[in-house]
């Protein structure tokens, strides 16, 4: 096993440059980016590293092989080429998980099964054993075909890095967390300015923000798939942990705001902003959208409002929309980004974008709007 090893993040549709924009912060390097990943080359560490802090990927894998394959004989013996020993111990337990994708390898199931085969068969001639309890580590793969490519992967993460563990309950529609911190990160919000979102249901924007502000790693708060694996070094989860501690900045004031009309939700928002260690840093107040004024110049308001793509909502989501367009009318100096799906929005808000930016909630298609305020006056 080499000390260096090539990894996958994975992102959703339009979170790519985000993603890459961290793990080259993180100092890696060799960054590539394709659709729905971000692959790089980096040492060992950053399997709990990037676990540890990236805030906008679904989950990152180890990069085991990668080959072109045709036929099912070619799937089996190129995967069973592969030094699976190098990753799996006697005692590993490794369901595999699969996709297919314009390739000529289109049904998924027979793939797995496959691929299952050729590690086992890889792991008889290694081990010398005929069968493998799997009562060990979880060690998930992926057979993952695109266009006859077939990439394996082992998933590092466990349960997506969406999962921070600070929210226990969830409203209906929940915002995942990845997003609520890309939204943040796509803007121009510095921890000195107010931030506010009047639409925050359970907190997760003013709360990724928070952690954003005070430089908190997202992932402080959970484990990993790969902390029970046997060949990665248990100090790298240490000094992972370690540099979070050292890194967090719990000291750097910040004055964030959510609101929502919906008192039992604000209730949630605060339960929330409490297991995230955020009391007393985020305040969460019961209101409506349209009464919500700046007491400063020169702040960030980041929501995510009601969509009206349920039946009947239309109407009152066309009067919601006009309502916080007149509203946000005096926030001249705010920048204010608004994601939704309702392709009308700019019409019934009033007012044209600076710039839109289209992205994923889930499998629903929205545009980021970005209305960019006036630039604070140079000191």
């Amino acid at each position: 096993m080499s000390d260096h090893v090539t990894l996958i993040a994975t992102a959703t549709m339009g979170l790519e440059a985000l993603v890459a924009r961290e793990v080259k912060e993180l100092g890696y390097e060799n960054v590539t980016v394709e659709n729905g990943r971000v692959e790089f080359e980096a040492p060992v560490e950053a399997v709990a590293r990037t676990n540890m802090w990236l805030r906008t990927a679904d989950r990152v894998k180890i990069k085991v092989a990668e080959f072109k394959a045709y036929s099912f004989e070619e799937l089996f013996e190129r995967t069973k080429a592969t030094a699976w020993e190098d990753y799996l111990p006697e005692d590993a337990e490794f369901p595999v998980i699969g996709r297919s994708v314009k390739s000529t390898l289109y049904s998924v199931p027979d793939c797995q099964s496959i691929v299952k085969k050729a590690v086992v068969e890889r792991l008889k001639q290694t081990y010398h054993k005929e069968w493998f309890a799997e009562s060990g580590g979880v060690y998930k793969i992926e057979i993952a075909l695109h266009k006859d490519t077939a990439v394996l992967t082992i998933d590092t993460s466990g349960a997506g890095l969406h999962k921070r563990g600070y929210r226990a309950v969830q409203n209906t529609a929940p915002l995942k967390e990845t997003l609520a911190a890309s939204l943040v990160m796509l803007t121009n919000w510095q921890p000195d300015r107010p931030f506010a979102d009047p639409f925050c249901g359970s907190g997760t924007i003013p709360i990724e923000a928070a952690l954003i502000g005070q430089k908190i790693a997202p992932g402080f708060n959970r484990d990993f798939a790969a902390e029970s694996w046997e060949w990665l070094d248990p100090g790298i989860w240490e000094r992972a942990r370690q540099e979070a501690e050292d890194k967090a900045e719990y000291d750097q004031p910040l004055e964030i705001q959510g609101s929502d009309i919906d008192h039992r939700i604000v209730e949630l928002a605060r339960e929330n902003a409490m297991e995230a260690g955020l009391y007393g840093v985020v305040s969460f107040k019961q209101m409506q959208a349209s009464d919500f004024t700046a007491k400063k110049p020169y702040g960030c308001l980041v929501s995510n409002p009601p969509y009206g793509e349920r039946l009947g909502e239309k109407e009152s989501i066309d009067t919601l929309y006009q309502e916080i367009g007149q509203a946000f009318r005096s926030l001249e100096t705010w920048s204010i980004y608004i994601l939704t799906s309702n392709e009308k929005f700019e019409s019934l808000y009033g007012k044209k974008a600076t710039k839109k930016r289209k992205l994923y909630n889930g499998k629903i298609k929205t545009d980021y709007y970005q209305y960019w305020g006036q630039r604070p006056p140079k000191n």
